[in-house]
């Protein structure tokens, strides 16, 4: 590569980078990494070959997450979340504490059967409406808010269907769902259960102790303040009753039905994507047969710019690739990896972590794992430094806003509901929180593979 194209390959990525962090004006974040691809693509840097094997490993992983986006939208159209919301405050019985626990659990599970992406947009606007309800202050909605987007983005890490770096990396390093899944199930468990301890530890004096037992009456008044997603009383009501039960269970069937298809389907050899898109199609098909409704809301809602996102941040970090910045990793990386599995899992998943706070995570897990493939590592070892860089690059990353895609969309829903959390309120959290949480995960990693290997 001349040194002209050298020298423009990292200059378009510093620039994306940097939009994709400030994204002025809510700038969608397909624009910059699309332009930057389109520069180096019309320069020669990426040409017709890199642009089509990119193709094939982006695509399957991509339309995936699109699909499970697109089923949580389907859920919405039908009241789901609507009802979660609700039936959340109930079941916390008065108990700020109780509700703190199921708010995670929430985050938690949105995570596992949709993605970390779509699970935050799914569970911030659901805890903002509990707030609402409950007449929170902001002090008293800190623990609910910041607790919750750090659960639904680091347990994006234990499947890995629940992240797109997680799905285009798998590819890369030949490790199937099955065997990440058995190798990373556990390891990333105990992290998410040690943060989600150390959670409950600092923001102990800040939950509430007693709450409404059921939802306040949102009468909006002059001099009252902002209130996001008002909801009376007698619509919180109606929000319970009014639910088609028969297509509510069906639809939650189809998700789990999906979500364990896909490891079924991998062992017989069936793409990933034809299970997410037969999902998608049976849920609206149900959903036309039980209400008549069309695609409108699906064509609408759904972020097809995912697409182009993930194709033009790949052009991008594969041109880097070849410029030689995984080569300078590697040189760094060899020789402390070469003392053992404990040094490979630490200087991954630790390369990882400053990367993606510097950067953010999808194009530094794509970087990170071009790089271990260079190393020429055996399976178990290559497999190792990829689950460390992902530990990395999903809890890791949580340092600051900026370290996930997920936490920067997070950051934009709270400024459109005029809800300011500040980086310094974030980062008192998280830099006491995250460090411990990676630890434990990375060292489980290392002692649950050598247990199962």
């Amino acid at each position: 590569m001349p040194d002209y194209q050298l020298w423009l390959t990292f200059g378009v990525f510093i620039i994306t980078v940097i939009f994709l962090m400030w994204r002025p004006g809510g700038l969608n974040e397909s624009i910059p990494t699309s332009l930057g691809a389109l520069l180096l693509i019309l320069t020669g840097v990426s040409s017709l070959g890199h642009i089509l094997g990119i193709f094939e490993i982006v695509s399957g992983a991509a339309i995936t997450i699109l699909s499970t986006i697109v089923m949580s939208i389907i859920l919405d159209s039908i009241g789901f979340f609507r009802w979660i919301a609700v039936n959340m405050i109930e079941k916390a019985r008065g108990s700020g504490f109780r509700l703190f626990w199921l708010i995670l659990l929430l985050c938690f599970l949105m995570t596992i059967f949709f993605n970390n992406d779509g699970s935050i947009l799914i569970t911030t606007p659901i805890i903002i409406r509990i707030c609402s309800m409950l007449r929170l202050k902001i002090h008293q909605q800190l623990p609910y808010l910041i607790s919750g987007a750090l659960i639904a983005t680091a347990s994006s890490a234990p499947i890995g269907l629940s992240n797109l770096a997680n799905l285009i990396a798998l590819k890369m390093v030949g490790l199937n769902l099955n065997t990440y899944t058995q190798m990373m199930f556990v390891p990333s468990m105990l992290g998410i259960i040690a943060m989600t301890l150390l959670l409950l530890y600092y923001f102990r004096r800040s939950i509430p102790k007693v709450i409404h037992q059921f939802p306040v009456s949102m009468q909006s008044s002059s001099g009252s303040g902002y209130h996001p997603l008002q909801t009376t009383e007698s619509e919180s009501d109606n929000s319970k009753t009014n639910v088609d039960w028969w297509l509510f269970r069906v639809c939650i069937g189809i998700v789990v039905f999906i979500r364990a298809g896909y490891f079924l389907a991998e062992q017989i050899g069936i793409h990933m994507e034809i299970v997410a898109i037969t999902g998608v199609v049976l849920m609206l098909a149900v959903r036309w047969y039980r209400t008549r409704s069309g695609l409108k809301d699906v064509v609408t809602q759904t972020p097809w710019h995912i697409l182009l996102f993930a194709f033009s941040i790949y052009i991008i970090v594969d041109s880097l690739h070849r410029a030689g910045m995984t080569t300078w990793i590697t040189e760094f990386t060899g020789p402390i990896a070469e003392r053992g599995n404990a040094s490979l899992i630490a200087v991954s998943g630790l390369l990882l972590t400053v990367l993606s706070n510097l950067f953010n995570n999808l194009p530094s897990v794509m970087i990170g794992t071009f790089a271990v493939t260079d190393l020429h590592l055996s399976d178990t070892q290559l497999h190792l430094a990829y689950l460390a860089n992902i530990l990395g690059s999903d809890i890791g990353a949580l340092l600051t806003p900026i370290g996930t895609l997920a936490t920067l969309i997070w950051m934009y829903i709270l400024r459109t509901h005029h809800i300011r959390v500040s980086w310094k309120q974030y980062m008192k959290v998280t830099f006491i929180v995250i460090p411990i949480s990676l630890i434990i995960s990375l060292f489980s990693l290392y002692i649950w593979v050598a247990m199962l290997y």
